[in-house]
C-alpha cells in the first residue's frame, strides 16, 4: 500500500505556472505507474498526465500537451506536475494517484489504485 500526499496548489493569474508534487510513502514507489488527475466543481474527475515506473514514458490529455510536464524522482518518492502557462479553465482540484496493476499508461482513473487528497489550484483571469 502506499500514501500518497500532494502539495504545490495555490492562487496563480492566467499565463502563470506551478509546479505540484506528491510524496509517496512506503519503499516500492518505483513499482506504480503515476498519474495526474484534476477535478472541477460539478464536473467529472479528468485525466491530465501519467508516467512509466522508470519516468522514460509519459503520456498527457489534449488539453494540457505542450504546457503540463511530469516527471519523477524514485529517489526522493515523489511525483511532480510542472504547469506552464495556465489558464482559467485549469482551475480545480489536482489529485496524484498510483497504479499497482498496469503494464501500461492509461488515462482511466478506474485503473488507478491509490489517490492523494488533492491539492487546489486557481487560476484567476
Amino acid at each position: 500500500q502506499v500514501q500518497l500526499v500532494e502539495s504545490g496548489g495555490g492562487l496563480v493569474q492566467a499565463g502563470g505556472c506551478l509546479r505540484l508534487s506528491c510524496a509517496a510513502s512506503g519503499r516500492s514507489f518505483s513499482t506504480y505507474i503515476m498519474g495526474w488527475f484534476r477535478q472541477a466543481p460539478g464536473k467529472e474527475r479528468d485525466f491530465v498526465a501519467t508516467i512509466s515506473r522508470s519516468g522514460t514514458n509519459t503520456y498527457y490529455a489534449d488539453s494540457v500537451k505542450g504546457r503540463f510536464t511530469i516527471s519523477r524522482d524514485n529517489a526522493k518518492n515523489t511525483v511532480y506536475l510542472q504547469m506552464n502557462s495556465l489558464k482559467p479553465e485549469d482551475t480545480a482540484v489536482y489529485y496524484c494517484a498510483a497504479d499497482n496493476g498496469g503494464g501500461f499508461l492509461t488515462r482511466n482513473r478506474y485503473d488507478y489504485d491509490y489517490w492523494g487528497q488533492g491539492t487546489q489550484v486557481t487560476v484567476s483571469s
